[in-house]
């Protein structure tokens, strides 16, 4: 526990103290008849805007739990607490509609959170339950954490930072996804690496893409939407027109949340255009046609 939340603490038991020690009607000499009778001790409950050193971990528990303020160096923040309605004998499995309801509240206090949507920055969202044992003593809340990450790919690893991501997307930031340098496997790509929009580069992140709540894609026609949808934002990122001659501006990169996310209700799809057959130095937010040549070969 951090030096201000002790101080917190030891504040509160001094009052409780003083005022259990105090007697509006003089003292009697009888101490035990003072002291109000102690309520029920209630489940423990997470607070929202404070940090966790640790690592996220799907459940926690009241021995685990150490909050510290958000200006020491830390890996999770979390941004929202909220409840779960419905009683039932365990915490709610992964791909419950229970789980997948306390993920979407999260989604959305997390944007408000952070001022945009936190999948336009080197960000993961994810949902905390009590533990089993924590469950059987009260415990009905889920806690939403936010963690940075060095990349948004496959092989991201979460960065020890210092500092709050309240409104950390309200205005330019480098935790804002951007232009990329694509590392590319027969014409496929196969990595994303962040680089400044004034070097040379061939692909650049455009928003994120909503995915209609289906199975996870796994055959080619189940990625056709994906593909479509992030075409669109391609469309309206760079201000030419979502017509067929668009794949002939540019080529498409779709990241999807993998499995295990999307089980939970995690819907959102990132979306970069891909200059397969250039490379440009700035960004083409808003190059329009003049900006988006149509391909000759």
């Amino acid at each position: 526990m951090g030096r201000a939340m002790r101080s917190l603490v030891a504040a509160v038991v001094a009052g409780v103290v003083l005022t259990g020690c105090a007697s509006s009607g003089g003292v009697d000499g009888d101490l035990a008849d003072d002291w109000p009778a102690l309520g029920p001790a209630g489940p423990f409950t997470p607070v929202a805007g404070v940090c966790q050193v640790a690592d996220f971990t799907p459940t926690v528990g009241l021995a685990g739990y150490a909050p510290v303020g958000c200006d020491v160096p830390h890996r999770v923040e979390t941004v929202h607490v909220g409840a779960f309605t419905v009683d039932r004998a365990a915490p709610p499995a992964l791909t419950s509609p229970e789980l997948r309801t306390a993920f979407a509240e999260c989604d959305t206090r997390a944007r408000g959170y952070v001022g945009d949507d936190w999948r336009a920055g080197r960000l993961r969202l994810a949902v905390a339950t009590p533990t089993g044992t924590g469950w059987t003593a009260g415990s009905r809340w889920f806690r939403c954490d936010l963690t940075e990450l060095n990349t948004t790919e496959a092989a991201a690893t979460v960065v020890t930072r210092t500092g709050s991501l309240r409104d950390a997307l309200k205005q330019p930031s480098r935790l804002r996804l951007g232009c990329q340098r694509t590392g590319q496997d027969r014409r496929r790509v196969q990595t994303l690496n962040a680089v400044d929009c004034a070097t040379t580069h061939d692909a650049e992140f455009v928003g994120v893409w909503a995915a209609p709540d289906r199975p996870y894609p796994k055959k080619p026609a189940d990625w056709a939407p994906l593909y479509a949808g992030c075409y669109a934002a391609i469309a309206r990122w760079t201000g030419v027109p979502a017509d067929p001659v668009l794949r002939y501006r540019s080529d498409v990169v779709v990241r999807p949340p993998g499995p295990g996310r999307w089980a939970v209700g995690d819907r959102g799809v990132r979306c970069y255009l891909w200059l397969s057959h250039r490379k440009v130095s700035v960004s083409l937010k808003g190059a329009g046609p003049a900006g988006m040549p149509v391909r000759t070969r």
